[in-house]
């Protein structure tokens, strides 16, 4: 048995194999999430297919997502969060990322999913493209407190010189 290429440590073939095949439906957001890295790794462009939203499958490119997956060398997904998306809610968020190698360059696609139930069935819907974190900026410096880089001088002696 080899282990899932999703990174949750259990066998592929009690993890996302049975999604992927259609034996087992996927219970969560992130299990659909996972599988579908799987499917990826493992090449079954027609399960990325049907585990798109019906209406979302008119922007997918059977062929382009065939050579991704042929010609990359996958090297591991992170989750970061989920929102919602468990067995009782309608829809999902997945923030993650993909980490590949492709023409020679190791890529990481962060990705901030979102996952729809249809008639019980969960399917991707989209996705928004991350870079970072956002950026949270802490209160601003008076002119005559200490500067915040740890100089020992004033704000505006150091710092917070007008140039």
């Amino acid at each position: 048995m080899t282990q899932c290429h999703c990174g949750s440590e259990l066998p592929f073939e009690e993890c996302c194999q049975p999604i992927i095949s259609g034996t087992k439906p996927a219970p969560t957001a992130e299990a659909l999430m996972r599988a579908r890295y799987s499917a990826y790794v493992v090449g079954d462009i027609k399960f990325l297919t049907d585990s798109l939203a019906p209406d979302e499958r008119h922007d997918f490119d059977p062929e382009q997502a065939k050579a991704w997956s042929q010609n990359s060398k996958w090297l591991g997904l992170t989750v970061h969060g989920v929102k919602d998306g468990g067995e009782n809610d309608q829809t999902g968020q997945v923030d993650f990322t993909a980490s590949y190698e492709y023409q020679g360059g190791r890529q990481d696609h962060r990705e901030l999913a979102d996952f729809k139930r249809l008639d019980g069935v969960w399917h991707y819907t989209e996705g928004r493209m991350r870079s970072h974190d956002p950026i949270v900026r802490g209160p601003k410096t008076g002119r005559n407190e200490p500067c915040p880089c740890g100089s020992g001088k004033k704000y505006k002696k150091c710092c917070g010189k007008a140039e």
